[in-house]
């Protein structure tokens, strides 16, 4: 998730208070929704596909007030509770075996989806465009009509949507349908499979994808789009939407777009692991841009004409979001401890991107900015541990890149991009600490870090004078 927007970070995000259940290893997530837009609600299906590691009398799904018409435990009605926060189930279940539980609901969510509005004009029902009087003659009425939806599932918020997790260890193969009025394009994460008419004024859209992630990155984006198609050095489908009425904003909008992801494959040195990658603006975001997996979600504040791109352009937008495919995505954080596994890296790789997009003066000066604001943080008493998780997003984003900077200098760039590929070869697609971290940086550089965790991971303060040298 990309601090540029002044509001985004919320600390309630990494809440400790989501339960892994460590003795359950859900596999694989089969969805299906509809979304009926003048009521602004969700009916909808799961069948999730999961495998007992020991035996236990009682497993949950997270489910904020949602109402279930069915649930079945391999084909069976199964009892549960539903206190409005969860849904849990009450019966033991064998070791060694692999189960199918099917749930039916719906829900009214009161966040994390939401449904934009336009005022629409149309005539008067049952007046002709020649009817008399001067009451009657052109008149128009207005409603509101949904004309735009989108999620936000950071940290713990896609239970409002779909029964789920929002403990991040929980990693499974999502695969989504959406069912929403003809009108509308729906992008989600993964590749579109097929779409299908349900009735006159109904399309599915089918979406497969291949590896598990994390349920917070789990999203879709609904309205009047169309879209740029690239594609990577390495083969990779870029997808860039945009609203057709944009069409000319495309190209300084995604200027540079191909260049930051072959740079970036080539900089971090493991291969982008996702099926695609698609970027999507929308209305009133929360952020700046969030890095759903394999579909970023982004303001469309930042779609721009060539005159714009000058003073405000998306390249730092579009590459943090980018490196969060591999930095939070395929390798994710374990709790907010660990978040600078996250924002750090996300902000590092994308300052390397404008040093190769803008030069060095213009990364060396961001580079400085950046610390002068860490000390003017410290300066004020408000510094801050990167191992805190209630630190700010200043602290997340703009010390821990430096962190990572002072690393490279410390144990060389060889070593440096050596770990970085040890690291996510190891962890891909399963949970993380900072100590994962540092001790892949240790083995690949054969060199003590401990001086360096404390200088720079656990110390409040920011070390100026040795930052300020480099």
């Amino acid at each position: 998730m990309n601090y540029l927007l002044p509001f985004v970070l919320l600390l309630s995000l990494f809440s400790s208070n989501a339960q892994h259940q460590d003795k359950v290893d859900f596999i694989r997530a089969d969805i299906s929704i509809e979304l009926i837009t003048q009521e602004k609600k969700i009916d909808g299906s799961v069948k999730y596909e999961f495998e007992v590691l020991k035996d236990v009398d009682s497993l949950f799904l997270d489910a904020k007030n949602m109402k279930f018409s069915s649930v079945r435990l391999n084909g069976k009605n199964l009892s549960y509770s539903n206190d409005g926060k969860r849904i849990i189930f009450h019966k033991k279940i064998k070791k060694g075996k692999n189960y199918e539980l099917n749930l039916s609901f719906t829900c009214k969510p009161r966040q994390t989806v939401y449904f934009l509005e336009s005022e629409v004009t149309y005539p008067l029902s049952g007046i002709l465009p020649d009817s008399s009087g001067p009451e009657q003659k052109g008149e128009k009425s207005v409603e509101n009509s949904v004309s735009q939806i989108w999620t936000q599932g950071q940290g713990k918020y896609t239970s409002h949507w779909l029964p789920s997790f929002d403990n991040m260890e929980e990693k499974i193969e999502f695969d989504l349908a959406i069912t929403v009025d003809v009108r509308f394009q729906v992008i989600t994460n993964g590749n579109l499979i097929s779409t299908s008419k349900k009735e006159d004024h109904l399309k599915k859209w089918s979406y497969d994808m291949q590896k598990p992630m994390s349920s917070y990155l789990l999203a879709f984006a609904i309205g009047d789009y169309d879209k740029q198609e690239l594609t990577s050095r390495s083969g990779i489908p870029i997808e860039n939407y945009y609203y057709p009425r944009d069409s000319q904003k495309v190209e300084p909008t995604y200027r540079y777009t191909k260049r930051i992801f072959d740079f970036m494959e080539k900089e971090i040195g493991f291969p982008y692991p996702w099926q695609n990658y698609k970027q999507i603006p929308v209305r009133d975001f929360l952020y700046a841009g969030m890095e759903n997996t394999s579909a970023t979600i982004f303001s469309d504040a930042y779609v721009i004409d060539s005159t714009a791109f000058i003073d405000k352009n998306y390249v730092n937008v579009n590459a943090h979001e980018l490196a969060h495919q591999w930095f939070g995505n395929l390798v994710t954080e374990k709790d907010g401890n660990h978040h600078w596994l996250h924002e750090g890296f996300a902000t590092y790789y994308a300052l390397l991107v404008e040093k190769e997009i803008f030069g060095d003066d213009h990364f060396y000066w961001k580079l400085y900015e950046s610390l002068l604001e860490l000390q003017g943080l410290a300066d004020r008493g408000e510094g801050q541990s990167l191992l805190d998780p209630k630190a700010s997003s200043l602290v997340f984003y703009q010390k821990g890149a430096w962190a990572l900077h002072m690393l490279k200098e410390r144990i060389g760039e060889i070593a440096f991009k050596k770990g970085i590929v040890s690291y996510l070869k190891k962890y891909e697609f399963k949970n993380v600490t900072v100590s994962n971290f540092l001790n892949e940086m240790e083995i690949a550089s054969n060199t003590d870090l401990s001086e360096f965790k404390k200088n720079w991971l656990e110390n409040t303060e920011i070390p100026f004078h040795i930052a300020k040298k480099s």
